[in-house]
């Protein structure tokens, strides 16, 4: 504890002026209103001494409510400077956030019929959250354009440029040429490789290795520029960062992680990261830049700017058109924030998330970055009814991408943990560059690891036709025109089909291994895409025996889309939210059916290895505190077993509501590193009058010396609402029962801990009191919580908070 004793005195010394000389953009995630949060026993500074030395201690009560509208409506107009803010790594009070917008709200409504100017006032605080919504939409799918667009540019600068406009990409470059074959049609004039601007040849073993020493140094340059500008401007920047925002969203407050800073350094490394050919997606920090956006505009409204409960229903919104425009779903979007990662989420946020995310894909499609009409590059359509012997495989698939979920979990956090644990995690640079150099070298020979991802997944999602290219669908055929391909199962396959489905069993095995190593670098890092190339690069002809000669009863695109699926919803245990988007993009109905029963049973088998998805997975190995409602407590303790103080531990440290004096208090502050303290009437009876917190009392006495005169160490101090009788000459006494919380949340010691999880998960609570026949005993914080069930099951409670 020594250093958390440290970060205590630290934050006695710097509490106020590191209040008032907070910067802005420091303050994105820390809301500047009249906000609460807490933190009650010593063993909760092991999350929140990770902090940095100015940063400050802010505690609540456990979700209470205000005992009256009075006391609110006061705290409300007097506010004491820097009282209720929230600091770094704390959680907000969800209650007491809620109770405040109903404060806010009755007042905006009694003043309305006043003036023409409240009136006007109350139309724009009711209409803000539409504003806001439909302002983060149009950001987010201006910006997923952008990336787009330059990814694009830059995946295709590794192999050459167009002389014409060096802005176009290998495509746009031949869009106007007249000299494309049929055959080879992505070869032009216009375009050359490097090894025709360099040597003067396009063919050979010198221009071969031209090619292969410029692809591998672009993909270095581009990986080393990313990992340097998150590591120098924005650490936050790194990741998919979804499980971060999973965890703001249930109340964490992480202070610059959806920042100014990590919005522009997410955009830029994404592009890089992307276009440095690492096994990653930009599909889930789309999500973490959708939500930077939200962030950034909650703070042009009062309504959300100082109230942290509401700026996350705007988050919720931002989450659904960051997926919205990722895959081109915007319903899917909407399912995903509330099945994925919303802790709450009214029917209000759900309107709002489908509004945002109809903005988002309406400005994407508008921008149109793939030149196809279509929210993503990878969009098919498929007309070919599946059959009911279908299942049979369908479900295979399911099972298979329960497996790979399960196992590429376990090993992806065995990495993680690894990494953090020995000196490899001290050079994040040196290990970026070692896994961009081992994926450029390993991808360039084989074709279908060497270009780009979205490129690859449209490639094998669609089906062969008399206009595609692809060696997959190189068959023998006497004929031409559709009818060649219109009993493409019957034809008999070239060796360019047999090369290419070797091709693509190497890309499989070196696709999951780099995944593995890939997700959790230093650069911005989506996991959907990886996810969704993990199976189906051998199912394309896996059942063409099952027809009959001449039928075309197989979609061998269908099959790629299902397993898919599979492997997604084993990584991340979705279900609804992924069936949905999966239809969105293949855009048939027909298709429900087999996707359902491929991703339940994904899910199951996952579960049956762990129910752990792959950012639940992050959040614990993380050490952030959060309840997952998913997770179930079926164990049979009592609140009084996982209480604080425990029989071994020092006396629960309490003030009395009228005995101290400031320098007392004072003392018991600077000598203990608890974050708040239960008020009592006396050291004899331990009746519980309230719950004060540690950092309000510090702000409130400093306040007092500089602007109330009088105030002296022996000044008493009380929370009662008439002062003490005192003599006559002693000094001005100081009144501190604004900042007591008089109904701080209470359960019994014989309270099941099963009932204390749920009011925790529900009400959002960080802390209650537990009493016995009114009397005080001891405190129940969110963390005792996740170590007790970290205990039961037979993990070491001390090594997941805030690694």
């Amino acid at each position: 504890m020594e250093s958390e004793q440290l970060f205590s005195r630290s934050y006695y010394r710097n509490s106020y002026n590191s209040i008032t000389s907070a910067s802005s953009d420091e303050e994105l995630l820390d809301g500047a209103g009249v906000i609460m949060d807490f933190h009650t026993t010593e063993d909760d500074n092991l999350l929140d001494g990770d902090a940095s030395p100015g940063s400050n201690y802010a505690m609540s009560n456990g979700g209470g409510v205000v005992s009256s509208s009075t006391h609110l409506l006061d705290l409300l107009e007097e506010p004491i400077p820097g009282v209720g803010t929230y600091d770094d790594f704390h959680t907000i009070d969800w209650v007491r956030e809620k109770c405040k917008d109903r404060e806010r709200h009755r007042k905006i409504n009694s003043k309305k019929k006043e003036s023409a100017w409240e009136f006007t006032k109350s139309l724009y605080d009711a209409w803000s959250g539409w504003l806001v919504v439909t302002l983060t939409g149009l950001a987010s799918g201006a910006l997923a354009g952008v990336i787009d667009i330059a990814a694009d540019w830059m995946n295709d600068l590794k192999e050459g440029v167009c002389l014409s406009a060096m802005w176009f990409n290998h495509e746009q470059c031949c869009w106007g040429s007249n000299e494309t074959t049929f055959a080879e049609r992505d070869k032009c004039p216009q375009w050359n490789s490097w090894a025709e601007l360099i040597l003067g040849q396009a063919e050979g073993p010198g221009s071969y290795i031209m090619n292969y020493f410029m692809y591998t140094f672009w993909a270095l340059s581009f990986a080393f520029l990313a990992v340097c500008l998150v590591k120098v401007f924005a650490p936050y920047a790194c990741g998919s960062g979804i499980p971060e925002i999973k965890t703001i969203l249930s109340g964490f407050i992480i202070r610059g992680y959806l920042g100014k800073w990590t919005l522009m350094i997410k955009t830029i490394t994404l592009v890089l990261a992307v276009a440095s050919g690492l096994s990653l997606g930009k599909e889930g920090p789309l999500v973490h830049v959708a939500c930077c956006c939200g962030n950034i505009f909650s703070y042009l409204f009062p309504k959300y700017s100082k109230n942290e409960a509401k700026k996350r229903e705007v988050l919720s919104a931002a989450s659904a058109a960051g997926v919205s425009v990722a895959f081109g779903a915007p319903i899917g979007g909407v399912l995903f924030s509330l099945e994925e990662v919303s802790y709450y989420f009214p029917l209000k946020t759900l309107w709002r998330s489908f509004f945002a995310a109809l903005v988002a894909a309406f400005v994407l499609r508008s921008i149109n970055p793939f030149g196809n009409s279509r929210l993503v590059l990878f969009y098919v359509e498929y007309h070919t009814p599946w059959y009911l012997f279908e299942l049979v495989p369908f479900i295979l698939l399911g099972v298979f991408g329960g497996l790979w979920g399960a196992f590429f979990i376990r090993a992806n956090i065995a990495w993680c943990r690894r990494r953090k644990s020995t000196r490899f995690g001290k050079y994040p640079v040196l290990e970026v560059i070692t896994v961009a150099a081992i994926t450029a070298i390993v991808a360039f020979p084989n074709p279908y690891t060497r270009q780009n991802t979205s490129e690859l997944i449209k490639e094998l999602f669609t089906d062969c036709g008399p206009l595609e290219s692809s060696q997959l669908c190189q068959y023998r055929s006497q004929m031409n025109g559709t009818r060649a391909y219109s009993d493409v199962s019957s034809q008999p396959s070239t060796p360019g089909v047999y090369s290419a489905m070797w091709q693509l069993c190497l890309a499989l095995i070196f696709k999951i291994v780099m995944t593995i190593f890939t997700f959790g670098l230093k650069v911005p890092s989506g996991l959907f895409i990886p996810s969704m190339l993990a199976y189906y690069h051998h199912d394309w002809f896996l059942f063409k025996e099952w027809c009959e000669v001449g039928a075309d009863c197989i979609t061998p695109g269908l099959y790629a889309m299902v397993g898919a699926a599979a492997c997604l919803g084993g990584v991340t245990r979705m279900t609804v939210s992924l069936v949905v988007i999966v239809f969105e993009l293949t855009g048939g109905l027909e298709y429900i059916v087999p996707l359902m029963a491929a991703v339940m049973t994904s899910k199951w088998v996952g579960d049956a290895f762990g129910r752990e998805g792959i950012y639940e997975a992050h959040i614990r190995l993380n050490g952030y505190p959060f309840l997952d409602a998913k997770e179930e407590f079926t164990h049979t303790t009592l609140a009084r077993e996982v209480m604080r103080p425990r029989r071994s531990d020092p006396p629960l440290a309490v003030l009395t509501q009228d005995d101290l004096t400031v320098e007392e208090l004072q003392t018991i502050i600077s000598e203990t590193s608890y974050n708040g303290f239960p008020v009592i009437v006396s050291k004899e009876s331990q009746r519980l009058v309230g719950f004060a917190l540690r950092r309000d009392i510090t702000i409130a006495i400093e306040n007092a010396r500089r602007k109330q005169e009088g105030i002296m160490l022996n000044s008493r101090v009380y929370f009662t609402q008439h002062a003490p009788t005192l003599p006559a000459d002693s000094p001005r006494p100081l009144k501190l029962r604004s900042i007591l919380d008089m109904s701080p949340f209470t359960v019994t010691d014989h309270t099941p801990m099963e009932i204390v999880v749920d009011i925790f998960r529900k009400l959002g609570l960080r802390q209650c009191l537990v009493t016995h026949n009114g009397r005080l005993l001891g405190i129940i914080t969110k963390k005792d919580i996740l170590r007790h069930m970290a205990q039961m099951a037979n993990q070491d409670p001390e090594s997941i908070m805030f690694n």
